[in-house]
């Protein structure tokens, strides 16, 4: 080394902080990529990214080879500068050596190629991923001693390296990671992705149409009045029941009803015999498990039952899957609905029947729904008594006026979001 000009020296000097360089911004650049960014690239046969997501699916060699590899240059480096530094200054070349060799190493080959490196990651990591994999191969055998010994000093203070369930993204994770995917999702594509993750969430209890709402057949009435029912109906499928809608003793698709009018005797036998026998939902259901039962039992309606077998309205599929992509037929921001009517003066006039669910989806409010399922329920759970008379409320930072009430029930009620 005394033979080596100072000129000689300071060129392996520069090339040394270029490759301390090097390590430190492939190590800061494979460890931030995405990992599944990664796998698609991979699975895209991207080069790059094939060869770093080997590199990274062996972790604990990867992190050895560049530490090594960084140790190296640096420690040569620090020796390189000594020698350089006593040359020039002589004794007093040593405290200058490592300050200045400190500050250079610091800037440029630390804190700058790992800023880099983060904010570009993939720029970074593939191409190193080239240099990387036959260095490994290369300094194999150090970096499995290096990594032995390693591995026995995590076992002897007891730490689990075990790192597979950091893999994988939980539900919440997954939501933020929607959430966050910002213009590379379409807004309406991350709302109904969400949406799908909420679905364990719902129960059909609250997507049911209700049971005072239940359109059906009473097979007990007069068969005339039946056929007119059923010819003027706006449902393909109607349950049919007898005597009352507890004792639904099947389900009647229209497009069986037209074998039994095209018969020269039409009656209630063959309407009967052109049903489905019915298929009861206990309320409690989640919604992600009921989809799969319809789709399992090749049904598109289900009569929902509570704990005691008594009806408490339907669910069918088309509930379960406006969930997910909102509604099919009816908008609640157009006029074209009546169960919220917006008022000229920023208030809404609602139909007390609608569900909170529905009523917080559609206007973006925050009303409770861990009650009653519909704001007439939600406003008597409040009051802790059906009024008699329309009274007004405070709910939370929303102003409620009873507008109507008929047969135990608000029938509508005004709302004003409070500033």
């Amino acid at each position: 080394m005394n033979e080596t000009t100072t000129t000689t020296l300071l060129l392996i000097l520069l090339l040394l902080i270029l490759l301390s360089g090097f390590f430190s911004s492939s190590e800061t650049s494979m460890l931030s990529l995405n990992r599944y960014r990664l796998k698609h690239l991979k699975k895209n046969k991207v080069k790059g990214a094939v060869k770093a997501s080997d590199l990274l699916d062996k972790t604990d060699q990867l992190i050895s080879v560049i530490l090594i590899g960084n140790n190296f240059v640096n420690i040569l480096a620090s020796s390189i500068a000594t020698i350089v530094a006593i040359r020039l200054w002589g004794n007093a070349g040593i405290a200058i050596a490592t300050a200045l060799l400190t500050l250079v190493i610091l800037i440029f080959a630390e804190i700058t190629p790992k800023t880099i490196a983060a904010y570009h990651p993939e720029k970074i990591a593939f191409p190193a991923a080239h240099i990387l994999t036959p260095l490994l191969k290369i300094m194999y055998p150090v970096v499995w001693i290096v990594n032995l010994l390693t591995g026995s000093l995590l076992k002897l203070l007891r730490i689990k390296t075990d790192q597979d369930s950091n893999n994988h993204l939980s539900r919440e994770e997954l939501r933020t990671v929607v959430n966050e995917a910002g213009a590379m999702i379409p807004k309406k594509h991350q709302e109904m992705l969400i949406s799908i993750l909420d679905l364990e969430k719902v129960t059909v209890n609250d997507i049911m149409i209700p049971r005072n709402e239940i359109i059906g057949v009473n097979i007990e009435d007069n068969l005339d009045d039946i056929i007119h029912q059923i010819k003027s109906s706006q449902h393909t499928r109607l349950p049919v029941f007898k005597g009352e809608i507890n004792n639904i003793i099947g389900i009647l698709h229209l497009r069986n009803m037209s074998r039994v009018l095209l018969n020269n005797e039409p009656n209630k036998a063959l309407l009967l015999q052109a049903c489905r026998a019915p298929y009861f939902i206990p309320e409690s259901t989640p919604l992600n498990t009921q989809l799969l039962h319809f789709q399992k039992e090749k049904r598109r309606i289900g009569i929902v039952v509570d704990e005691y077998g008594e009806v408490q309205g339907i669910a069918t599929m088309e509930d379960i899957l406006e969930e997910i992509v909102g509604e099919f037929t009816t908008d609640y921001s157009a006029s074209s609905s009546n169960d919220i009517t917006r008022i000229d003066n920023g208030s809404f006039l609602i139909d007390g029947s609608i569900t909170v669910r529905s009523l917080n989806k559609a206007l973006k409010w925050s009303l409770p729904t861990n009650g009653p399922k519909t704001l007439s329920g939600l406003i008597t759970e409040y009051l802790e008594t059906i009024p008699e008379s329309p009274v007004c409320l405070t709910l939370e930072n929303y102003r409620i006026e009873i507008r109507q009430i008929k047969d135990n029930m608000i029938k509508t009620a005004q709302i004003t979001v409070c500033p």
